[in-house]
């Protein structure tokens, strides 16, 4: 092994003996003692989504900082584990070793070195999931992806299992020709006035949209963080260029709203 091998195996005992710390019923932390599963959900869930933030923002120095964050909620649920004699994190690490051999044969089962091509390493990747699906007894085609992901992201990844079973627009027109019947549909419930009937049709036009990213291969959960941070720099700019005039957003019109937004979408596509 290598020495900085030896150095990582070092600092991650280290971060483990800090947790073990934390947690030491006599003289511990009272805040991390009073901690489960099931409080810190939330704080990985936040962790995750700063993770991505940085990611998007290309702030790589607060990658690192974030991925610190994420690691030590992965070492706190172990140790959470470990104290409850559930397992502990050389399990986590050893579990995920294995299914990453096991779900990459061409790496770690390939003798000859026989080259792949991608197509037939996704085609393998299905494979290889199916039958772990069928070893947890899982039968049906959704019964595993998790309620907690986020809308967009749990409805494509809906919508990729349908696929696999056929039920899928063979071409992108089909996609697109149904965006336009589910806005019809939203016309006549806004017609009608009914607001459960409402909500329901949008769900459907939501729905709809992200299926039309994933036959374009884009993943809907970040598009629409990356619309969400165009528009709030966008708006910002507006707010900005009313304060140097002398004026406030509030008290403008619509159209000159529209042409301060006009504006800030010029101003930071070409910055």
């Amino acid at each position: 092994m290598s020495e900085s091998a030896h150095v990582d195996l070092r600092v991650m005992t280290d971060l483990l003996d800090i947790m073990s710390r934390l947690r030491d019923p006599n003289d511990g932390c009272p805040w991390d003692l009073r901690q489960d599963f099931e409080s810190i959900v939330p704080f990985t869930i936040e962790e995750t989504y700063e993770l991505a933030e940085a990611i998007a923002l290309g702030d790589y120095d607060q990658v690192r900082d974030e991925l610190g964050d994420v690691l030590f909620q992965v070492i706190f649920y172990a140790q959470i584990a470990s104290e409850r004699q559930l397992f502990n994190f050389k399990d986590v690490a050893e579990g995920i070793s294995r299914k990453l051999i096991r779900r990459h044969p061409h790496i770690f089962d390939n003798p000859d070195g026989d080259p792949v091509s991608e197509s037939e390493v996704k085609d393998r990747w299905e494979q290889i999931k199916a039958g772990e699906r069928e070893n947890k007894q899982l039968s049906g085609a959704m019964d595993d992806v998790p309620q907690a992901l986020p809308a967009l992201s749990r409805s494509q990844k809906l919508q990729k299992r349908a696929a696999r079973v056929g039920f899928d627009w063979p071409e992108l027109e089909g996609v697109r020709s149904k965006i336009n019947e589910e806005m019809t549909e939203l016309d006549e419930a806004i017609c009608l006035g009914n607001r459960a009937d409402i909500e329901a049709e949008i769900g459907d036009v939501f729905l709809a949209t992200v299926n039309l990213a994933r036959h374009l291969g884009i993943d809907a959960e970040s598009s629409l963080r990356r619309a969400n941070t165009r528009f709030e720099q966008r708006f910002r700019f507006m707010e900005q260029s009313a304060a140097s005039e002398g004026t406030d957003l509030a008290s403008e019109s619509l159209d000159e709203l529209e042409a301060r937004w006009q504006k800030a979408k010029n101003h930071l596509r070409a910055n």
